[in-house]
């Protein structure tokens, strides 16, 4: 890097800064200023930072090594959370809405009561501000340890870093700099900086295609060239082939048949978001109303899959066919930058991943402090708390995540790996999370059963060796097995909740369905939402969605046929789509 590249990095970081410090005002007054933004974010801002934070450092780098390790169709791995991301638009967006929590692990004792609530609460809150939000965070610090030293950023400026100590001390201090401005302004300063970080992570990985595409010859000349460099079919958008006899596995598929399975038939749904958990609850609860909360959903779910797929996707495969002997394939996507991007324009580039990476650790800085002051300090160590000491406790659980964090980044070696052990800890508990919402059975104990289960079984069948499974897919199903059996039966062997929280939490919620009869009764209250209505929009949203992003990688990969068929489907998804919402008008 040369100094017109230091000095665009420079004037980022001071922006961000000062935008995030200028906004510190408007998160101190309380508890939800500070984590939910005074419940007043527009659905565009929103929707945005959603997106900004599914964008890190290390998805470029995590999907140059799916690419180049399984081809295209190893990108299923994320893009099956699509489903659940489609029905969090319209079965759980303004639910959450209407529940008016601050954190997810707060509906608990909304939905659930007695001492077994207050438990789960009290865990759930744990396990998802510390092991699995650090180790989030960890890997995010990992991968840009990577970027710094594959863009030898130490010896641009004659110094010869020791192994890697001082790239992950650099990687702290970037880090140290985010913490201050999502210390001080809360959620406000970080979606206020998410919106430029996305929109400049976006087109860094814009330029990087461009650049990447030019140098191999342009899209006809990769597209053969790629192919030549590998054994596997990495061009295929799924790991089939059809014949004579029909639809078969593809013998050069670059993923196990179980793999692939699992994830398009079980992972959406037995995750620990499947119902909208985590970061996105946190911007649907921030939204000024229930038809936002909607908006931002689906905003979010444009730019995650519709329109970042294929930048990253073309920069993976150039680099195969730049770099075919490279061990690391996550490297490929910053050696291409050094290699190729000229002065300028690699300060740009490295700014947008700078930009990509300080966009999800604010994030998890702000969502895991979320937990340790309403779910931990307020609720147990200090009911009384005042408004201006919770902001103050959110400050200092900042510090903590962060520095957390940071060990955990000392301990990740690839992000994949580390991306797949979020997924494996998180499987199991994703049915009870859903149908909470919708039988009145589900009880606190069945909860806490799946989502401890969950983590055990994941966490043990990834890295213990004695019960290790290797392949991801039968670690999955094993995971939700295991955990569905475990919870089915502790929810028959224990009593359900007592009708007061469960009237009370109808009449907040007004869920639709037939689980919810008794409760529909005793209040008098009909359901505000159409479960019907709403799960054939999901189905239309479905085929609109994948159909536009498979669309266009079909047209960008010279796959015409792909291409008509994919636009085919998602033109009707909409015109379905359109006539569902035409029916209720």
């Amino acid at each position: 890097m040369q100094l017109v590249d230091w000095l665009i990095v420079l004037v980022y970081l001071v922006l961000s800064l000062g935008l995030g410090l200028y906004l510190s005002r408007k998160a101190s007054g309380s508890l939800v200023d500070f984590f939910v933004s005074g419940r007043s974010l527009p659905w565009w801002l929103a929707g945005t930072s959603m997106a900004a934070t599914t964008f890190s450092i290390d998805t470029p780098l995590y999907i140059a090594g799916v690419v180049g390790n399984r081809g295209i169709a190893g990108n299923w791995e994320w893009w099956s959370f699509g489903i659940s991301h489609l029905i969090m638009i319209y079965i759980f967006a303004r639910m959450w809405r209407r529940s008016e929590i601050v954190t997810d692990a707060e509906l608990t004792e909304i939905r659930y009561g007695g001492s077994i609530a207050a438990l789960l609460r009290g865990t759930k809150a744990f396990l998802f501000a510390v092991p699995i939000n650090c180790i989030a965070i960890g890997y995010a610090m990992l991968a840009m340890v990577k970027v710094v030293g594959a863009l030898e950023i130490w010896q641009s400026l004659g110094i010869a870093p020791e192994a890697s100590s001082v790239k992950l001390w650099s990687v702290l201090g970037v880090s140290v700099l985010v913490l201050v401005y999502a210390g001080f302004a809360g959620l406000w300063g970080v979606v206020a900086t998410d919106f430029f970080q996305f929109f400049f992570a976006l087109l860094g990985a814009i330029i990087v295609a461009v650049v990447a595409i030019n140098h191999v010859g342009g899209i006809h000349q990769l597209v053969p060239k790629v192919q030549e460099v590998t054994q596997q079919d990495v061009l295929a958008f799924f790991p089939l082939t059809v014949g004579s006899r029909g639809i078969s596995w593809s013998e050069t598929a670059g993923i196990s048949a179980s793999t692939f399975s699992a994830y398009i038939f079980l992972q959406w749904w037995a995750w620990r978001r499947s119902d909208g958990g985590g970061e996105f609850v946190q911007r649907l609860a921030a939204s000024k109303n229930e038809a936002d909360a909607e908006k931002a959903a689906w905003l979010f779910n444009i730019f995650h899959y519709v329109i970042r797929t294929w930048p990253w996707i073309l920069v993976a495969l150039a680099a195969m066919v730049i770099y075919p002997d490279l061990a690391d394939r996550e490297l490929g996507y910053p050696k291409l930058m050094l290699d190729f991007l000229p002065p300028a324009m690699l300060g740009i580039v490295v700014t947008s991943l700078l930009a990509a990476f300080m966009s999800t650790v604010s994030t998890s800085i702000n969502w895991g402090a979320s937990y340790l002051t309403n779910d931990l300090y307020l609720r147990f160590f200090h009911p009384q708390a005042t408004e201006s000491e919770l902001v103050l406790v959110g400050r200092i659980a900042s510090v903590l995540v962060t520095v957390l964090g940071a060990i955990a980044a000392f301990f990740a070696t690839d992000v994949a790996t580390v991306f797949r052990l979020v997924i494996a800890i998180g499987t199991g508990p994703g049915l009870v999370l859903m149908l909470r919402w919708f039988w009145w059975r589900i009880n606190a104990a069945a909860e806490l059963t799946a989502m401890v289960a969950g983590f055990v079984v994941g966490f043990g069948t990834s890295v213990v060796p004695v019960i290790q499974i290797p392949d991801f897919g039968w670690r999955l199903l094993v995971t939700a097995g295991i955990t569905g059996v475990l919870w089915v039966v502790v929810m028959l062997l224990t009593p359900p909740e007592s009708d007061t929280t469960l009237d009370e939490f109808y009449r907040r919620v007004r869920p639709a369905g037939p689980g919810w009869k008794r409760q529909q009764l005793r209040t008098g209250l009909a359901p505000i939402q159409d479960l019907e209505h709403d799960l054939k929009r999901v189905l239309a949203s479905i085929l609109l969605m994948f159909g536009a992003m498979l669309g266009i990688g079909g047209f960008l990969l010279l796959k015409p046929l792909t291409g008509w068929v994919s636009l085919v489907i998602a033109v009707l998804g909409w015109m379905w789509l359109r006539q569902i919402k035409g029916s209720r008008e």
